[in-house]
């Protein structure tokens, strides 16, 4: 397919995103900008634009006819990568030749980033609810010093009791006023953040010790449950950075206990990536992936509203005052990010989101790089799991390419797709960390490939990772061939 009066070799000179599809949406040609973009690297066929442009979507999450979105004024809307990242971007669909359509797209996360920046320094405190708040914040300074004053004399009485019901009695009293101070404390963040008096307090702070410390917090928790937790940072994020450690770890907090809470059965995940940079500021982006109960799409719109849960069943079987993740919201805002949730009813849930933070100015890069957003998406850093058996051999196996490699990568291949057939999620994503050692120093285009089945396993998509166990296996033959 080509465009109307442009040469593709032109396009790809282009500074916008060029997309052209099919009335159904699928993707038959992109330009450079748009391959970079989108992570598609030199293929494009396979993809549907509606993955890429959820506002094509009605409420309901089917596809709106093509014809509809044709318009003359560009619209501002989130555009998602192929490793699931989003950024902001600026489009208009216009009709081409009969039965296809072109969309133009603009990357303005650094606008939008600039224009955050300037709301925020021009931005006057709002004392609309002033009186409210501050009779909140009054109340429950209040109420923590009684509850204070149980916990210090029940802690006290546990240290001399010995009597079994006594204690657990003593220790369910311990437990209750525990809930009660998260309570009182999530209440006066609310209200601190309604009235505009919360600040955030930066510093500089090594991001990986922050992430073992939330890995610790949580995986007794999670383990007694019977669930696995993996943790992965890609190596491009910075060691050191400079923010409100509290907080960000206040957010992760939240996120993995309601994914904790919420899941019986499977697993939780954590990932972490760098996704842009502008001087010496950085933009971290998370994923925190769930196998739980999952919400309905129709009550997605529900969760990040203060006071507001799916449904009172959730209250009565899980607790919450429904505010963390309304803080959470409002926290992720003020570091000049967005939170995003995707889910689907008993198949899990992924929260993800961004923050902005600096770098102290030794670690300053000499340029920025928005246009390097998605390479950063090679190689993740397991920071739980031990290598593969036959990795730390050299040369042999791990040097990509041999007979001997490529036949071992062909084994872990087959035994994935096999424990993919079989619904063994957790040993097919075994076999997809094999796969990536054995991959270490393969081209660009193959390390991605791995990437993606990982990611795909790791959310248990039956049709993506037979998607791309075909692509992986195209490239070997290819290799093999070439």
């Amino acid at each position: 397919m080509k465009l109307d009066a442009i040469n593709p070799e032109i396009a790809d000179y282009a500074l916008e995103m060029i997309i052209v599809c099919k009335d159904d949406g699928s993707i038959t040609y992109t330009n450079k900008k748009a391959r970079k973009e989108l992570g598609y690297g030199d293929e494009s066929e396979g993809h549907n634009v509606y993955s890429v442009f959820p506002a094509f979507l009605d409420d309901t999450g089917h596809p709106k006819k093509m014809e509809d979105l044709v318009s003359d004024d560009p619209k501002d809307i989130i555009a998602y990568r192929v490793n699931k990242t989003l950024f902001h971007c600026r489009a208009v669909v216009f009709k081409s030749n009969p039965g296809f359509f072109v969309v133009m797209g603009l990357n303005i996360s650094q606008e939008e980033f600039l224009k955050r920046e300037i709301s925020n320094a021009g931005e006057e405190v709002q004392e609309a609810d002033k009186v409210k708040t501050e009779f909140v914040a009054n109340v429950t300074h209040e109420l923590r010093t009684p509850v204070n004053g149980i916990l210090g004399s029940t802690r006290d009485l546990l240290s001399v009791v010995t009597d079994s019901e006594q204690i657990k009695k003593l220790t369910l009293i311990e437990k209750s006023c525990e809930n009660m101070n998260n309570i009182i404390s999530s209440i006066l963040d609310f209200s601190k953040l309604s009235a505009g008096k919360f600040t955030l307090e930066s510093r500089e702070f090594n991001f990986r010790d922050m992430i073992d410390y939330v890995k610790e917090s949580h995986s007794s928790r999670i383990n007694e449950k019977g669930l696995n937790f993996f943790v992965s940072i890609s190596p491009e994020v910075p060691d050191v950075i400079i923010g409100d450690e509290l907080r960000i770890v206040q957010i992760l907090n939240n996120l993995l206990s309601n994914a904790t809470k919420f899941t019986s059965v499977g697993k939780i995940a954590l990932e972490i990536f760098k996704t842009a940079r502008v001087g010496n500021k950085v933009e971290l982006f998370f994923i925190v992936v769930d196998s739980g109960i999952g919400i309905e799409k129709a009550d997605l719109s529900k969760l990040f509203k203060s006071f507001s849960q799916v449904d009172a069943s959730i209250s009565r079987n899980f607790g919450g005052t429904g505010l963390g993740l309304n803080i959470t919201k409002q926290l992720v805002e003020m570091m000049g990010g967005v939170i995003e949730c995707e889910s689907e009813k008993n198949k899990g849930s992924t929260f993800s989101f961004s923050i902005w933070v600096e770098v102290p100015s030794e670690e300053e890069e000499e340029e920025d790089d928005f246009d390097d957003v998605g390479e950063d998406f090679e190689a993740i850093e397991e920071a739980e799991e031990e290598l593969p058996e036959g990795n730390e051999e050299e040369g042999g196996i791990k040097a990509f390419g041999s007979e001997e490699n490529i036949s071992e990568i062909e084994k872990r291949l087959s035994k994935l797709i096999l424990c993919v057939e079989m619904q063994n999620w957790e040993r097919a994503e075994m076999f997809a960390d094999s796969v990536k050692q054995l991959v270490d120093n393969a081209p660009k285009e193959v390390r991605t490939a791995t990437l993606h089945l990982k990611m795909n396993v790791q959310k248990e998509n039956y049709d993506k990772v037979v998607e791309d166990y075909g692509q992986f296996l195209k490239y070997l033959s290819d290799y093999k061939e070439g």
